[in-house]
């Protein structure tokens, strides 16, 4: 693989094991200057080990790696300066307060960022005196953040970014991701969650027992499955007899008490929903809360990977 004008993150043939285990088998890849390029996949596909072997937190067994230029390996402290890294297991000192944090790790860097500037760029000025065990999971992330931008790095790894937040603070998290993006810096993402990945990667690698089997646009991932069209409504009363086989002449059907689900082809000339709108009318069946299915980055990353639940 040639080195793309614009590349500031170069792999090639990328391999570590950890005794017999393969954690990541030979993958190539390049992120380019100013996206958002996720990496997500199951347990134990290779994902933090990827990350770790780019800011030089691990040796790789083989392979050739650059991170805006530079060997993580050979030049690690320059990276450091111009990388901000954000670990899948941070954490702080119960009694440190925030702005403690921020000024010893500010002391760290040469051209330290001005963290005061930070804190209310993140939301964070109320919580100034704040014990870290005292801030809440989202307070926390954003502290972190925070740090990883202490450096005004060029570069910024976040691996699992919002595992454990609830929705609001996770919605927060992404606000501040684009945000980091806006400003001009390149953010390397790994990720559990799929709509994450979806609505904040300009592209995304799919990882499974160590090898990228998918690396597209989150659209382009999507509009290549071939996936069926849902439509899903419920029964104001009890299922007609007559019903599942007139809807069994558009579409699969599956039935759950009162909640109907129709699959059908997404590409089909007439639109399934106005098929199974059609018989329901034809039937004389009152139902409500009818609502279609769209392909989404999971049915992706469930198709590439499996359903079984990896340890």
């Amino acid at each position: 693989m040639t080195k793309a004008m614009g590349a500031v993150v170069y792999v090639e043939g990328l391999q570590k094991s950890y005794g017999a285990t393969v954690a990541v088998a030979g993958i190539s890849f390049e992120v380019q200057e100013g996206e958002i390029y996720g990496m997500i996949g199951p347990n134990g596909a290779g994902k933090t080990t990827t990350i770790e072997c780019l800011e030089g937190l691990r040796k790789p067994d083989q392979g050739t790696i650059r991170v805006l230029g530079l060997d993580p390996q050979r030049e690690g402290k320059a990276l450091r300066l111009r990388t901000g890294m954000q670990l899948q297991s941070s954490n702080l000192q119960d009694r440190m307060r925030v702005w403690e944090a921020l000024d010893l790790y500010a002391s760290f860097y040469p051209r330290a960022a001005d963290w005061k500037v930070l804190l209310g760029q993140l939301g964070l000025e109320d919580k100034r005196d704040t014990p870290f065990a005292k801030l809440s999971g989202g307070q926390k992330q954003r502290l972190f953040i925070a740090l990883a931008l202490l450096p005004d790095p060029q570069l910024i790894f976040l691996d699992e970014l919002t595992t454990g937040l609830d929705p609001q603070a996770r919605h927060t998290i992404w606000d501040l991701v684009r945000d980091v993006r806006a400003r001009g810096k390149t953010v390397v993402l790994s990720t559990h969650f799929m709509e994450e990945a979806e609505k904040l990667c300009d592209r995304v690698a799919i990882l499974d027992r160590g090898r990228i089997v998918a690396l597209d646009t989150p659209a382009a991932l999507i509009h290549r499955l071939d996936f069926e069209a849902r439509v899903l409504f419920t029964l104001e009363g009890s299922l007609p007899a007559a019903l599942p086989e007139a809807l069994a002449r558009v579409g699969r059907v599956e039935v759950q008490g009162q909640q109907v689900t129709v699959r059908g082809p997404g590409d089909a000339p007439t639109p399934l929903v106005s098929e199974v709108v059609n018989v329901l009318a034809a039937q004389g069946v009152p139902f409500r809360d009818l609502r279609t299915e769209q392909a989404t980055l999971e049915d992706v990353f469930l198709s590439l990977t499996g359903r079984a639940v990896r340890a």
